[in-house]
């Protein structure tokens, strides 16, 4: 019953649009690991901490 067609294509799409979701956020999540690397690298301060470098 729950093999027409439709059920099947309404299937792919959603593993298509999730699939592509994913991709999405690891490659959101990678750069924002590089782009704390960066930071890292040239010794700046956190932001989010609140403290000043003096």
């Amino acid at each position: 019953m729950n093999d027409r067609p439709d059920d099947k294509k309404k299937q792919e799409t959603r593993e298509e649009r999730l699939r592509a979701a994913l991709r999405a956020n690891l490659q959101r999540r990678k750069a924002q690991a590089r782009a704390r690397a960066a930071d890292d690298k040239t010794g700046r301060q956190d932001s989010d901490t609140g403290k000043d470098d003096a």
